[in-house]
């Protein structure tokens, strides 16, 4: 039996490595008990059959993970060529082999066709819905379902190794991509077939792997030291320009007023009051619209 917790109200984002063999939702649910959180959210999910940097968000910060959900994600990609599988991974049976030997020319001569703006069919082993139920539930009994190509942007591609069968590939790419089937394409168009041995992700948008800590740290910290990991709310949003508010019209944006102030336009800025993110919005014409707003009202003496 789990033992119960007291649950806290905590602000903040811990950067976690998600291990192997454990689901986004998991892990999550691991660091929610480990720091005894009343809230929290993960941005965007990380396959059970992958490693590496998973944000999660607690009290506040859950109001802004939606700017990590739209995050350029960075993955290393542990690719074999030779073989492709039913699941495009090492999980799935070999469904196509072949002798041939492709060389490191060969490789990289491929590669610039999958830069840029590419087209994608989601694999069918993936967490899209059909009617309320997840592709992966359809594969696993059989059933192939027709899925639209999406266009997605892969930003930069760098190979770390080449031992074939075995490659090492860095890929930045925009939400939506799917590394598998990116993976299973070039082998089609070497001619060979591929699939993933495995996968990390390295970086969502600025925030990097090697920051990141594991459950088992968290766990070996005393439970009083454990909240102080976290990254405050703002290190989701480093690139989003700032605007700072006197207390006059802080008092007014906690209310969720309009502000006239000679501010540049912008889609997204960050808020704060007296050295505090209270919220953000975005900017037209001189005017400062709160599009979320993180207090109710402003702790004044």
């Amino acid at each position: 039996m789990t033992e119960k917790k007291q649950r806290r109200v905590i602000d903040g984002v811990l950067l976690l490595h998600k291990p192997l063999g454990c689901s986004s939702t998991q892990a999550l649910g691991r660091a929610k008990w480990l720091l005894g959180a009343v809230k929290g959210g993960h941005t965007g999910t990380l396959d059970p059959l992958a490693d590496g940097l998973l944000p999660l968000c607690f009290g506040h910060a859950t109001k802004l993970a939606h700017d990590l959900l739209d995050a350029d994600k960075t993955y290393d990609a542990f690719i074999v060529l030779g073989q492709s599988t039913t699941t495009g991974d090492a999980e799935g049976e070999v469904n196509f082999s072949s002798s041939d030997v492709i060389n490191r020319e060969q490789w990289d001569a491929i590669l610039p066709q999958f830069m840029g703006e590419i087209s994608q069919v989601p694999p069918m082993y993936s967490a899209l819905k059909k009617d309320g139920k997840p592709l992966y539930e359809y594969a696993r009994v059989g059933v192939e379902i027709e899925r639209e190509a999406r266009q997605v942007s892969i930003l930069d591609m760098q190979t770390r190794s080449f031992d074939y069968p075995f490659v090492t590939l860095s890929v930045t790419c925009s939400k939506g991509t799917y590394i598998r089937t990116l993976a299973e394409d070039i082998g089609k168009a070497l001619g060979v077939g591929a699939h993933l041995r495995g996968l990390t992700r390295t970086a969502v948008g600025t925030l990097k792997l090697d920051d990141a800590m594991t459950l088992e740290a968290l766990e070996a910290l005393p439970e009083s030291e454990r909240a102080a990991v976290l990254m405050p709310l703002d290190a989701l949003m480093q690139n989003t320009p700032v605007v700072h508010l006197d207390d006059a019209t802080a008092a007014r944006f906690v209310q969720g007023q309009r502000l006239k102030l000679s501010v540049a336009d912008a889609e997204s800025v960050r808020v704060y009051w007296q050295q505090v993110l209270i919220g953000l919005a975005s900017v037209t014409q001189n005017t400062l619209s709160p599009s979320k707003v993180l207090m109710t009202a402003l702790p004044l003496k």
